[in-house]
């Protein structure tokens, strides 16, 4: 039977649910709603192999008066991305006193070449990606793990290249690190988070 996951914002005002299946790898999909930088709403698809990489991603934001997309598949050790945009999210941005997002997407595709995993802004739910995928939860103490993934910036959704550190404090605990940031997480025994500090605390199942 698939999973329902809920998930509420500490940084701001939002909440994730997502509805998941990983029986053989992961289907999931998930909204997302939040109220910075500005109000939206965004709603993934992603799909990862019985391995747990990433195969495919499809990620829609929207707000008042604009939308955008991004899709991500990869093939081998290289990534499609298609991108559609509607309206006008940097004059929206602009007007709310943010700096504008850019275009979505990527120009260099290619930069992304190394990354077996997807990262989305503000989503719980994708730190479980590569701590299955190098089974991290159960790992040995101190035991840490550099890896590439594809970023997508919320609600932008430009997608950049990043490293991210994942190091195992002991059973259900994981250290996230990426550039100066980080964060120790809890995790259930299936390495899905329960509290990320400063991003989101799981509310269902509790």
């Amino acid at each position: 039977m698939p999973k329902s996951f809920f998930w509420s914002r500490t940084d701001t005002a939002g909440s994730e649910h997502a509805v998941l299946d990983d029986r053989q790898g992961l289907t999931a999909q998930g909204v997302m709603l939040a109220v910075d930088p500005i109000p939206y709403t965004c709603r993934y698809r992603l799909t990862a192999g019985a391995d747990w990489s990433t195969t495919r991603l499809e990620v829609e934001a929207d707000g008042a008066g604009w939308a955008r997309s991004v899709r991500l598949e990869r093939d081998g050790d290289r990534w499609r991305v298609r991108t559609g945009e509607d309206g006008d999210l940097d004059a929206v941005l602009a007007a709310a006193g943010h700096p504008p997002a850019g275009l979505p997407g990527t120009d260099e595709p290619d930069r992304l070449a190394a990354a077996l995993d997807v990262d989305l802004g503000g989503a719980a739910l994708f730190n479980t990606l590569p701590i299955r995928r190098l089974g991290l939860s159960r790992a040995p103490a101190e035991q840490a793990r550099r890896i590439a993934v594809a970023w997508v910036l919320v609600p932008g959704l430009a997608v950049i290249p990043a490293e991210q550190i994942y190091t195992s404090l002991g059973p259900a605990r994981i250290r996230f690190a990426s550039d100066s940031y980080t964060a120790d997480l809890d995790l259930d025994p299936n390495g899905f988070v329960v509290r990320y500090p400063g991003l989101a605390e799981r509310v269902f199942p509790a």
